[in-house]
């Protein structure tokens, strides 16, 4: 067991450790071929950022165990909102000064709604796959047409530049990273859900998802501690669509991935729930006070609890 819990920790490390030289290698090679910032940013950072998840969920639907790749993508979406959202709000009030913010949020609405009812289809065949990911095409290109003459001081900081054999280093060092993380991390979750006798679902929508969404949890924390906690709302809104279209998209494409009806039944509904209770606070209130960023910590604590 020893050994299953350090190669769990081993995993979560070289994944977070992955993603953050992926995505500053990447960077330098975007700004090298000349890529507007807004592109750079809802691309190579909204991909980068998403490699542990893409990965991991792809190890697990490759591997026979479906349901961490489908229990990865919706436990992600709900640590995204619950935990990541209530960590940032809990250190600094976030107040919901992002443009265009009501049209990310309807589109995470919507790939919410697309889950929902891929979870009652019961599988997210290859076509689906396609489709799903056509839609995120979609909208990236939606977005950069409408957000084209934009640039906010976070995409001004997405200059990043390096040598060419830096760029090289960080970006084959950064998949490498990922690739043996998200195997370590596989293997490790399912021999202890097998051992303690947990599904393999509960594992995915718990210590797989929070593992994977590290880079986007730090991020959030340092933004917060900086008093741009704003940045942790768009970053969340935006992980949250390219998990379920991109993500899981992409995994369906290669393998189809069958959805449990447990998670059909209860998860993804909550995940749901999750969404649109945010949409109602951002719309309502227009901010995430600290109060409320710690009742969504303790809705979290409840949901992990009543998983186990």
């Amino acid at each position: 067991m020893l050994l299953q819990i350090l190669m769990l920790v081993a995993g979560l490390v070289l994944l977070t450790i992955g993603a953050e030289y992926l995505v500053r290698g990447a960077i330098s090679l975007a700004n090298r071929l000349g890529m507007p910032p807004l592109l750079i940013g809802l691309t190579v950072v909204g991909f980068g950022t998403s490699m542990p998840e893409l990965l991991v969920s792809l190890q697990a639907a490759l591997g026979g165990s479906p349901a961490i790749a489908v229990g990865n993508v919706v436990g992600s979406n709900t640590a995204n909102i619950l935990l990541i959202l209530g960590v940032a709000a809990a250190i600094s009030p976030i107040t919901a000064r992002i443009p265009n913010l009501k049209r990310d949020l309807v589109m995470m609405l919507v790939a919410a709604v697309v889950m929902l009812g891929l979870g009652f289809w019961g599988v997210v065949s290859f076509w689906l796959g396609l489709v799903m990911f056509a839609m995120l095409a979609g909208y990236l290109g939606w977005v950069t047409y409408t957000d084209r003459r934009r640039m906010t001081a976070e995409e001004a900081e997405l200059v990043v530049k390096l040598v060419a054999w830096k760029e090289v280093v960080f970006i084959a060092g950064g998949l490498g990273a990922l690739f043996i993380g998200a195997d370590l991390l596989i293997d490790a979750a399912t021999a202890i859900a097998r051992s303690f006798g947990i599904s393999e679902a509960v594992i995915g929508l718990t210590i797989v998802a929070v593992g994977t969404s590290l880079p986007e949890l730090a991020t959030s924390v340092v933004a917060a501690f900086r008093r741009h906690a704003e940045m942790a709302l768009g970053n969340v809104v935006g992980s949250n669509i390219f998990n379920i279209l991109g993500i899981l998209g992409i995994t369906a494409v290669i393998v189809p991935v069958p959805v449990e009806y447990s998670m059909a039944s209860f998860d993804i509904p909550f995940m749901l729930v999750t969404s649109l209770a945010l949409i109602a606070l951002i719309l309502i209130a227009g901010r995430i006070s600290r109060g409320a960023g710690i009742a969504m910590l303790a809705a979290y604590t409840g949901y992990v609890a009543w998983l186990f």
